[in-house]
């Protein structure tokens, strides 16, 4: 059997799940109405539904995200709503919560969201023999460690391959609740990484102006497709569940096309896609067309280049060309000639902040803004609002993704049958009782009714072959053809729902050791049932959630593999030769009342943030 392999899509409603099947999602990922990790994106039991038996036409999935931390008394409503979802068709669960893995549940897989810490092979291996089918794997990972995991724990991995990253590890961030009680786990982050800060050395010398210094660039790792299916990854995320549908539909036609090109080539022998049907496009997709802020490949080889956004948590867009001059009321941009009426345009100016202009008009290179900046020569331009690709997309008929059929007309003893075959084998059959009548001429009339038969308009089926077997050149009017047609077709879309096998799991209680035996609050254990889940597997201290105990001034709000020092340049391990005098710590970073300070530990080449009353003592730097 060939591996599927698949890109998952997200989906802030209906409308941008629809899309994404229409330009080649294998699944989607999508909110129901409470408990989803971005408030702002929940929807209706009807439209996950309706988005369910829109997807399983496709044999494409959906799958719900319930990957908050719950508290007690919202235990039972989640339990409830599960049964829902199961019932309503969805093919899997993404949990970070382990008190769902105590629930009574229906037979419905469960994975494991980023947020629930997957970055070592012991811990992802417990969760699979613990019943959970896949794992979201924390975003921080390289090469090598996804195919020490996929070796160890044999179980199905996601990784993120494209959009927003989370400066923190897996979006274990406590920024959010610190500074204004909306927490991140719960579904409301404020996005505190994307405010600008000061900062401040030891000396209590201000190092960094104003700038955005926990902003880090978006990921695309779509050229790593290859190595990370040979490491063990059977599904490709995009991040953007709050992203518009132009996003969405960019990023999945740019990644189908990259996927299907290795699925056609070097992986025809051993991987298959995930999904039927094929998509045609009218745009040409592109990363930097849609929202970005600029890109980097984060960890996946090694630590190799700076991913800071420093400049703008704003999307960046796409490189155009460098300011010429600016002549009179207009700018004389490289590469004007690409740009359009309505287009936004982004350059950093002289105080180093993100500043943008409108196009009003542009014509024979010439660009006449909305109001003219003082923008200096040999500026840098980006377009992050690109009208023309915009209104492409926005259309419907921008990605379409039709069934391929192949459609035979015979005739019977009454009349006549037509028979349809999908490329997945399945098969519709539609008999027409009627006369056999010769045609007028005597002539065939066969290329008319291929005609008719090939009509398959807004359906999602493409008739690539037709064939008519008749003893003689039977008449038929193009009325009867067209009802065939149709109700063949119709009938074809209920066989296919009907014969879509939804996997299904039962979930049976283990109680095999957790790793750990005691937890920090970074585990999230915000209710009872979690509590008994973990105790059950051998855990003996288990600390509540920052949510529920933090200590205001003095708590660790913050773990990443992102490093201040590292993009100052000044990191003692990976560059020591260019690092020169060395900072004097602890670094603070500083934004109006909020004030952190940063802890590097070079060991495991993490960076932590700390509230500014917290106590730690400055590592040494003894690593040669």
């Amino acid at each position: 059997m060939k591996k599927k392999i698949e890109i998952l899509a997200p989906a802030k409603d209906l409308i941008g799940g629809m899309a994404a099947i229409n330009s080649g999602a294998d699944a989607v990922y999508i909110g129901a109405p409470q408990f989803g990790a971005r408030s702002n994106a929940n929807n209706s039991l009807e439209d996950v539904a309706a988005l369910v038996k829109y997807a399983h036409l496709f044999n494409a999935q959906v799958f719900v995200v319930m990957n908050t931390i719950l508290y007690d008394n919202e235990l039972e409503t989640c339990r409830q709503m599960i049964y829902e979802l199961y019932d309503i068709g969805v093919d899997a669960l993404i949990i970070q919560d382990m008190a769902i893995m105590e629930m009574e549940l229906p037979p419905i897989v469960l994975h494991a969201s980023t947020q629930a810490n997957n970055r070592d092979a012991d811990k992802i291996k417990f969760l699979k023999d613990a019943g959970i089918k896949r794992v979201v794997l924390a975003r921080e990972l390289n090469l090598h460690q996804i195919k020490t995991i996929y070796d160890e724990a044999d179980v199905e991995l996601e990784f993120f391959v494209t959009g927003a990253l989370c400066v923190s590890f897996s979006g274990n961030c406590y920024m959010s609740v610190a500074n204004g009680e909306r927490s991140a786990n719960r579904g409301s982050c404020a996005q505190n990484c994307r405010l600008p800060y000061n900062l401040i050395d030891g000396n209590g010398e201000t190092l960094i102006k104003n700038s955005h210094l926990l902003s880090i660039k978006d990921l695309d790792i779509s050229d790593q497709i290859p190595n990370l299916i040979e490491a063990g990854i059977v599904s490709f995320k995009i991040e953007g569940r709050l992203k518009d549908v132009v996003y969405v539909k960019n990023n999945v036609s740019f990644l189908r096309q990259k996927l299907d090109s290795y699925l056609e080539g070097a992986g025809s022998e051993k991987y298959t896609k995930a999904s039927s049907g094929k998509c045609t496009y009218t745009f040409d997709s592109s990363l930097n067309r849609t929202f970005n802020r600029g890109y980097t490949d984060y960890f996946v080889n090694d630590r190799n280049h700076s991913i800071g956004s420093w400049e703008s948590p704003k999307s960046k867009g796409q490189y155009i060309g460098k300011l010429i001059r600016t002549v009179g009321n207009a700018y004389e941009i490289e590469n004007g000639e690409l740009l359009n009426n309505g287009d936004g345009l982004c350059f950093i100016n002289e105080n180093n902040e993100a500043d943008g202009i409108y196009v009003n008009k542009a014509e024979n290179g010439k660009i006449y803004p909305n109001v003219l900046k003082e923008v200096k020569d040999g500026t840098f331009i980006y377009r992050n609002n690109d009208a023309a690709f915009i209104k492409i997309v926005e259309r419907e008929d921008s990605a379409v993704r039709k069934l391929s059929t192949t459609l035979l007309l015979t005739e019977n003893e009454t009349g006549f049958e037509l028979i349809a075959t999908d490329e997945d084998g399945n098969v519709s059959v539609v008999t027409l009782e009627h006369s056999k009548e010769q045609t007028k001429t005597g002539e065939s009339i066969e290329e008319n009714i291929k005609t008719q038969l090939a009509k398959t308009g807004f359906t999602p089926y493409i008739a690539n072959e037709i064939n008519i077997m008749f003893t003689q050149n039977w008449f038929l009017p193009i009325s009867k053809i067209n009802e065939m047609r149709r109700t063949v077709y119709d009938q074809l879309t209920e066989i296919r729902l009907a014969n879509y096998k939804r996997e299904e799991h039962q979930l049976v209680k283990t109680s095999h050791p957790y790793p750990e035996t005691k937890l920090d609050f970074m585990y999230n254990v915000s209710n009872k049932t979690a509590r008994k889940f973990y105790e059950r597997h051998g855990v003996t201290e288990i600390e509540k959630a920052f949510e529920l105990q933090w200590d205001p001034g003095k708590s660790r709000v913050m773990t990443t593999k992102y490093c201040i020092k590292y993009e100052l340049k000044k990191c003692p391990i990976h560059q020591k030769d260019i690092m020169g005098v060395k900072v004097k710590e602890p670094l603070v970073l500083k934004q109006g009342e909020l004030e952190y300070k940063l802890k590097f530990n070079c060991k495991p080449c993490e960076m932590e943030i700390w509230e500014k009353d917290a106590e730690f003592e400055i590592e040494e730097d003894h690593f040669h």
